[in-house]
């Protein structure tokens, strides 16, 4: 769920529906796992408003990732360059160490098949 929170009446709307999401869950037998739920606060204005399900309070993260995508507080794509750049990194170092081949064309379809897509 995402939506802009600026008031305290913003705050209620939000944890009203976060009750109603709670309450439909319960109703349906498909709990959810509160361990594993957060809230991320972005913006500089934020003013960081506390949200809970079933009565446990949701622990504000910076960092969250979803689908092999990870979203920062701060919306900058830094941390996922880094991690995609790593992977790619690590690829190339297999590619050395375990393909004996040099030739050109060879390396070049590893390259593609395997590093760019990381890349992209």
């Amino acid at each position: 769920m995402c939506k802009d929170v600026v008031t305290e009446e913003d705050a209620f709307i939000m944890r009203e529906d976060l009750r109603r999401l709670y309450e439909w869950a319960k109703n349906w037998k498909m709990l959810f796992n509160v361990d594993k739920c957060s809230v991320m606060h972005m913006g500089k204005g934020n003013r960081k408003f506390e949200y809970n399900i079933g009565g446990v309070t949701l622990r504000a993260s910076e960092e969250e990732r979803d689908l092999g995508v990870i979203m920062h507080s701060s919306a900058k794509p830094s941390r996922q360059c880094v991690e995609a750049a790593k992977r790619a990194n690590r690829i190339l170092g297999m590619i050395k160490r375990t393909i004996v081949s040099r030739e050109q064309d060879v390396i070049l379809r590893l390259y593609k098949s395997l590093v760019r897509p990381h890349l992209e």
